[in-house]
Parts: C-alpha cells; sequence; structure tokens
C-alpha cells in the first residue's frame, strides 16, 4: 500500500536523499517504497537545534535518512548521557527511543523523540 503525502503550496519533503519542493498548489503523492520520507513539519534544522534534545532529534534525523545509521551512533550517545546526567527523569523516554533504534525503526524514534521533545520543554518552563 502507497504512502499518501499531502502538501501545502511550497511545503518541502526529504525522500531518501532528495529534498522536493511543492510549487504553488496543494499536491498529493503516493509513494511506494521503503525509502525513508520526512516532512517538513517533521524536520529540525541543526541551526534550528537549540536545545539539547532537539541536537538528539537532530542526529536522530541523521540516522533515519542515513545508509549507516551506526555512523551516528557515537554522537547519538554521547547527547543521551550529556541529557540524561542533567535530568535523570528522562530515563523512559530514551528507553522508548533505544526500543525502536534497536528494532531499525528510525522514523518511530522520530516520533519518541518529540515527546522527548515536549517534556524538555515542560521541565523548561516549570524551571
Amino acid at each position: 500500500m502507497a504512502l499518501k503525502v499531502e502538501l501545502k503550496p511550497k511545503e518541502r519533503i526529504i525522500i531518501g536523499d532528495a529534498v522536493i519542493t511543492n510549487d504553488e498548489r496543494r499536491t498529493r503523492l503516493y509513494i511506494e517504497g521503503s525509502t525513508p520520507i520526512l516532512r517538513e513539519k517533521d524536520i529540525i534544522r541543526p541551526n534550528e537545534a537549540n536545545t539539547p534534545c532537539k541536537k538528539l532529534y537532530v542526529i536522530l534525523q541523521l540516522m533515519y535518512l542515513s545508509k549507516d545509521p551506526r555512523e551516528h551512533h557515537k554522537s547519538y550517545f554521547e547527547q543521551v548521557s550529556e541529557i540524561q546526567s542533567a535530568a535523570p527523569s528522562t530515563a523512559s523516554y530514551f528507553d522508548a527511543i533505544n526500543q525502536e533504534i534497536l528494532g531499525d525503526n528510525y522514523y518511530k524514534a522520530l516520533k519518541e523523540a518529540q515527546k522527548l521533545i515536549r517534556y524538555e520543554e515542560e521541565l523548561v518552563s516549570n524551571a
């Protein structure tokens, strides 16, 4: 079954290692295959990663889009260590993220990381 993606005017999407920009009209794509896909709303650019958890998300994006995710494991585990040292209460989030990574489900790991980012925002707002 094909993945149906609707793009807003000027919206961008990454499919594999290509960045695709929609034109002036709404567009519907049907994508078949197993190549990684990231919509613009799910992308954090490196220059926008202004918190530890957003930096971790960028690393997970690289893992998801990479042909060899292991290239990014070292930086991933360094970032995890930094975050957990500062906020041990994040452990359950990393359990969920790591489970997805172990199953090669990097897109689902990104979704779990979005929960971690929301938790980070909550911690910062209560500090």
